[in-house]
């Protein structure tokens, strides 16, 4: 437990005082800073009544972004796959 690290993360005008791995500060600060411009750019944007509009559009953005990001590569792994495959075929008939 010593080796944890105390950090304050400010996110919507909110200060969130945080204990964690020291490993996982620098994910923590830059996701922090992308919420943070993510929030600004949908204030310029949009009619924004509230911060938690802002919060939960970021919130929707980066669950859409992961999301796409894990369709992308299972997309990518079939095309790899049937390559593999293909060429494995191809590597048997010529040592055939």
């Amino acid at each position: 437990m010593s080796n944890q690290l105390k950090i304050k993360l400010s996110i919507a005008d909110r200060v969130y005082p945080l204990t964690i791995n020291p490993t996982q500060e620098e994910g923590l600060r830059k996701a922090a800073k992308k919420i943070e411009e993510m929030i600004k750019r949908f204030e310029k944007s949009y009619a924004v009544r509230d911060k938690q509009d802002v919060l939960a559009m970021s919130a929707l953005q980066f669950a859409a972004q992961v999301e796409q990001k894990a369709i992308d590569k299972d997309i990518d792994s079939q095309h790899i796959e049937e390559k593999l495959i293909a060429l494995n075929q191809l590597l048997h008939e010529h040592l055939s």
